[in-house]
């Protein structure tokens, strides 16, 4: 018989509630049935600690030091192991406005990492958005979405595109919408100075995703309620929210979480290579990055001062979510797993602790900071315990 590993005494956040005293079994990299069923059986005592499903950031651009947007295969898989060690399990790839070529052979580094299981996908943010509304991405470098140029970056990801930010309001953004959707590819509306009534005309023809909402999108005003009411009122839409105590205001985040509730919300890092590291200077694609106090923003040129992604970690998301945000321990599961892992069409394999699910699992002490990360069954940071 397989060899099995057995988590006992924790509370366990399952797909119908909190179990307490719960016991999750291991074999074969999947989570089992917990029936006794022989063999040889390892039993780890978890009592006082949580065990949640294994994070999944649907954003993210780097960490460790290191970018998506390099084109380098080994830098990329520092900052998936970096995440990883912060209870990621499951991550997309996520690239910044560039030269169409450039991107396109970003692509064919992450394609490559996909295919080995290393990534979920690519996430195009840019080019095709808004140079109002622009945030870190480089303002020359923008273009409209004509669907021609959307396509070669889709063609050039093979297969591993799941989603692309664009700004639908440009000529061709509807067109592009359609086109992405059609070949099964999220289309994100983000960096949009869309109104109200264009931003539903962007979900009639396929959008399905906010990109960061509230971020980099005009204000929700009375008289103008523009993309955020259309994004947060409209069922077919995951909005994605940074909690990261710099982005969103508290009351924005509970706002957007009381309006689409957490089955429509995914929480994201929208991470920079700095996520997991120190203050200091750092690239984001093109452009160099200044961290202080952990905040990062563009250092210079056109857009310098704006804040450039973020250097947050899901395991810091998750323990804000539930002692600062107050949320209940099953909605920031369902934000940071459960939600993403469904959003990706991955919900057969990742996002609940369940029997034939990968075992991807995070473990947590009492005051929810991480102790330990398993993936695939394979313990990534083991829980010290006695």
């Amino acid at each position: 018989m397989a060899e099995r590993t057995v988590l006992t005494g924790a509370r366990v956040a399952l797909p119908t509630g909190v179990a307490e005293g719960g016991r999750v079994t291991i074999a074969g990299g999947r989570i089992a049935e917990n029936t006794p069923r022989g063999g040889a059986e390892t039993a780890v005592d978890l009592t006082g600690h949580w065990i949640v499903p294994g994070f999944v950031d649907i954003h993210v651009h780097g960490g460790g030091g290191a970018s998506f947007s390099s084109g380098d295969a080994e830098e990329a898989l520092t900052a998936i192991r970096t995440h990883r060690a912060h209870g990621t399990t499951t991550m997309v790839a996520s690239t910044v406005t560039g030269d169409l070529d450039d991107l396109a052979r970003q692509a064919a580094t992450l394609a490559e990492l996909t295919e080995q299981g290393d990534l979920a996908g690519i996430h195009f943010e840019g080019p095709f958005i808004s140079p109002h509304r622009c945030g870190a991405h480089q303002p020359e470098l923008l273009r409209d979405p004509d669907p021609a140029d959307v396509r070669k970056l889709v063609d050039a990801a093979r297969g591993t595109a799941r989603m692309m930010t664009l700004a639908p309001e440009l000529p061709g953004g509807l067109e592009s919408v359609r086109l992405l959707a059609d070949h099964g590819v999220i289309a994100a509306v983000g960096h949009t100075d869309s109104t109200y009534e264009a931003t539903l005309e962007a979900i009639d023809a396929g959008a399905t995703v906010a990109t960061h909402l509230f971020n980099a999108m005009p204000s929700l005003l009375h008289r103008a309620p523009g993309p955020i009411a259309a994004l947060l009122e409209d069922e077919r839409v995951t909005v994605e929210l940074i909690d990261d105590g710099t982005h969103l205001h508290p009351a924005a985040l509970q706002l957007a979480f009381s309006q689409a509730g957490p089955d429509r919300v995914a929480f994201i890092t929208d991470a920079m290579g700095a996520a997991g590291m120190s203050d200091g200077m750092y690239p984001l694609g093109p452009m160099s990055v200044e961290v202080k106090d952990g905040v990062a923003r563009i250092a210079d040129g056109p857009t310098a001062g704006s804040i450039a992604g973020s250097t947050l970690t899901l395991d810091t998301a998750f323990k804000r979510a539930v002692t600062v945000d107050r949320l209940p321990v099953e909605d920031a599961v369902r934000a940071l797993s459960t939600t993403p892992a469904r959003l990706l069409g991955l919900s057969d394999r990742i996002g609940t602790i369940e029997p034939g699910k990968d075992a991807d699992l995070v473990v947590l002490d009492e005051a929810f900071g991480l102790v330990g990360v398993m993936r695939k069954g394979e313990w990534l940071v083991k829980p010290e315990v006695r």
